[in-house]
């Protein structure tokens, strides 16, 4: 989904400094499908009436619920803001909400989990941000769609006709305003999603200008993403479990602020017996793939029915964690190198503007020498080293190419030599400081 830059005075946009610094955060969705354990979409996949759902909030009781501990996992993976599922499609709120009972305060655990989270999160120096979902299919006046769980019930589909959409909007203004006046500073509102075509939802179901202005009126500098279906209203753009080709860019040709939203699996809530995890690998190259491309990652945890990270996304985000220790100024504050350093293949490069330093990640480990073609490299290069060690790495003309040619030393291409053995990092970095 593009965003539409607009100049209109309705669509003032927030704070994207820190956003674009930062580039690494946590996307968590918990709610009352984590005891399903089968998807957070379990109630739509398997078309449960409101009767047969209502078991995982009766037995909803997270026990083990640390919200300290979600946070210095956090932390110690390099992120720097989450995101947390203030209530999903299930309309189950996280929160002690004045405005429906089906929440967590009413659930057998009877507390608010909404505050406890901020509160952890902040201490532990991370951005706090609430998703809010836009759909909700416990809410009386929600009208049955296609993708709602009763959508193939006609009987549920007649009682549309007494229910009132208008309603509806109303009430999640009023949750809103909660979220936004309850809880201090909020740094993101990620709302989720609008649907068009037939049998949809857009910017007149949720009534989004009046959301939309609400948000900015309670907080001007939130950052809210781009899925209430009003051009121009997205301060991100949000790639879901794709990554984009190039850097993203409007239908001008102009650079914009994005976000890859990916899972550790296939799912976003916890699903137990889900075995296509992804490597540790695949996710750390995935940030860095991000950050090439002027984007952000925000990586999603789904945690258990008793308030857990389970074994596998803790190992995975003490991968990372592990690698961003030594790494991570390749990644904060960083973006695309300029078009005058071409990548060479099997990497990926970073640039630090402020810093002026350029980062070559390594992502295939070469038998000796990478080289870097392009006269910028020759004219700008001033010093390399190993990020993860600052051990220098040589560099100068491409005399590998002088060799293979029968001549002198190429004037327009760089060659770093490499030890044979790659260091024992996930990925290598080569920090250049530049002229």
């Amino acid at each position: 989904m593009a965003v539409k830059q607009s100049t209109s005075p309705k669509m003032r946009h927030g704070d994207t400094s820190w956003f674009v610094q930062d580039r690494f955060g946590m996307f968590i969705h918990w709610g009352t499908y984590s005891l399903a354990a089968r998807h957070e979409w379990v109630k739509n996949h398997e078309k449960l009436t409101q009767d047969q759902y209502q078991k995982y909030f009766d037995h909803f009781y997270p026990d083990l619920y640390d919200p300290k501990e979600w946070a210095r996992l956090a932390r110690q993976a390099g992120m720097k803001y989450a995101v947390l599922t203030t209530k999903h499609h299930e309309g189950f709120c996280l929160w002690d909400t004045k405005y429906t009972d089906y929440k967590a305060t009413k659930t057998r655990w009877g507390k608010d989990l909404l505050k406890p989270f901020v509160e952890a999160f902040r201490d532990e120096g991370l951005r706090v941000g609430f998703y809010y979902s836009l759909l909700d299919w416990h809410h009386p006046q929600y009208t049955v769609d296609r993708c709602h769980p009763q959508r193939e019930d006609a009987e549920a589909r007649k009682l549309n006709a007494k229910k009132d959409m208008k309603i509806y909007a109303k009430y999640m203004r009023d949750q809103v305003t909660e979220l936004l006046t309850k809880f201090g500073k909020v740094d993101v509102i990620w709302f989720d999603f609008s649907f068009g075509g037939d049998d949809g939802k857009g910017r007149d179901h949720w009534e989004s200008q009046k959301l939309f202005d609400v948000v900015r009126k309670l907080q001007p500098d939130i950052l809210i993403d781009n899925r209430l279906d009003l051009p121009g209203s997205g301060d991100f753009v949000t790639p879901e479990q794709w990554q984009p080709a190039k850097p993203m860019t409007d239908e001008n040709g102009k650079p914009i602020v994005w976000e890859a939203c990916q899972t550790f699996s296939g799912s976003w809530g916890y699903y137990r017996d889900e075995l296509n995890w992804r490597e540790p690998d695949e996710l750390l190259r995935t940030l860095i793939d991000c950050v090439s491309k002027n984007g952000n990652l925000l990586l999603n945890v789904g945690p258990t029915g008793r308030g857990e990270f389970d074994d596998r996304a803790q190992s995975r985000l003490k991968y990372i964690g592990d690698w961003m220790h030594r790494h991570g100024r390749s990644i904060y504050g960083c973006q695309a190198a300029p078009p005058e350093f071409p990548c060479p293949p099997g990497c990926n490069l970073t640039y630090n503007p402020k810093e002026k330093r350029l980062y070559l990640h390594v992502l295939n480990w070469p038998y000796k020498h990478i080289h870097l073609t392009g006269k910028a490299y020759v004219e700008h290069l001033a010093y390399a080293q190993f990020l993860h060690d600052a051990s220098e790495v040589i560099m100068g003309l491409d005399s590998w190419h002088a060799m293979q040619q029968g001549g002198s030393a190429r004037k327009d291409s760089v060659s770093i030599n490499l030890p044979q053995m790659k260091p024992n990092v996930a990925v290598p970095v080569v920090e250049f400081f530049l002229k």
